[in-house]
């Protein structure tokens, strides 16, 4: 009876110009938050979700936590979906860890934002007003704090360990991302319930309601929705 309901909601929201939520199998994380959710957007299931992809829906910006695993999720679906992948991450930082000043910042992100098709990564607020304008689907990984610092922690050593480079020249070190005020996880721990909390209320503002706003709330979800888009495309 779940999918059912889930596609008779989607029945009576198609066709109209508000945000549309796209709700991945796991239930929320807490009644107040289901219930902020549920007064402002209805609930489709996963196939609907992922069709959306498959039928000219191709400006996609994937948001959440840091160590969520937007980058993977975006690249995979680039591939995929035969879309160019922009990281705001090679945007933001120049060589020896400087941030872009943001006048730049946002060049950058406008230029590389300038196509018909694309997939972006990153949550920057410097440049969110750019992004959302011109997406037409956001995909929001909305995982558990615990999921997050886990993958963080793989993450984290994987690239220490191995010297990978980033973004121009830019490498991670074991000092700076566990025992500096600029560590990883001290970020992650501090805007995880903002994100939690901001982006439901953004997603509503009346600028950004051309937006369908696909909400994983697990990777279980995020691979279910996946398999959906395999299927879809």
């Amino acid at each position: 009876m779940r999918d059912i309901g889930q596609l008779y909601r989607l029945t009576q929201f198609a066709g109209t110009s508000k945000l549309r939520l796209v709700d991945a199998v796991a239930p929320a994380h807490s009644k107040q938050y289901a219930a902020e959710w549920s007064t402002h957007m209805p609930v489709v299931n996963l196939d609907a979700a992922a069709g959306h992809l498959g039928v000219g829906h191709q400006r996609i910006v994937v948001v959440g936590s840091t160590g969520s695993g937007k980058t993977t999720l975006a690249r995979y679906l680039a591939r995929r979906l035969d879309l160019s992948h922009v990281e705001l991450d090679a945007l933001h930082w120049d060589p020896n860890w400087t941030p872009a000043a943001t006048p730049i910042f946002r060049a950058r992100t406008a230029a590389a934002l300038g196509g018909t098709a694309w997939i972006v990564d990153g949550n920057y607020g410097k440049v969110r007003d750019i992004v959302l304008a011109r997406a037409d689907t956001v995909i929001w990984l909305d995982y558990s704090l615990t999921v997050i610092l886990w993958r963080l922690t793989r993450r984290t050593f994987r690239r220490v360990i191995t010297r990978v480079e980033l973004w121009n020249g830019n490498r991670e070190r074991f000092s700076e991302q566990f025992f500096s005020r600029d560590s990883i996880f001290l970020w992650a721990l501090t805007t995880y319930r903002r994100r939690r909390r901001d982006y439901p209320a953004l997603f509503v503002q009346p600028e950004y309601a051309h937006l369908i706003v696909v909400h994983l709330r697990s990777p279980r979800g995020a691979r279910r929705f996946l398999a959906a888009v395999a299927d879809s495309t």
